[in-house]
């Protein structure tokens, strides 16, 4: 993994995206602190679990997803596949 300041990460950009496709990683650093990570997704699939792992809505829906199981709301296994198939079964 390789850090760098933003300033450089700027006028190096496209340098730098050639670098991490086997390099790994690029922390971006503003005034000494870092401020961002530049990543090369392998795949769309990939680039979707970026994406998805840091969104704050998607987190925020998780959270209370799991809040609710810790009360005792939530499905059982069994019970939140039976309700996937019926609902597919509703679709057919």
């Amino acid at each position: 993994m390789k850090i760098a300041p933003l300033a450089d990460v700027k006028t190096k950009l496209s340098a730098y995206l050639d670098e991490i496709k086997t390099e790994g990683p690029l922390i971006i650093t503003r005034n000494g602190v870092p401020a961002g990570v530049l990543i090369y997704p392998v795949d769309e699939d990939d680039l979707e679990n970026i994406v998805f792992s840091r969104s704050p809505r998607l987190q925020a829906l998780l959270e209370k997803s799991r809040q609710s199981i810790r009360e005792g709301k939530g499905l059982t296994e069994d019970a939140f596949w039976e309700a996937v198939e019926v609902q597919n079964q509703d679709q057919e």
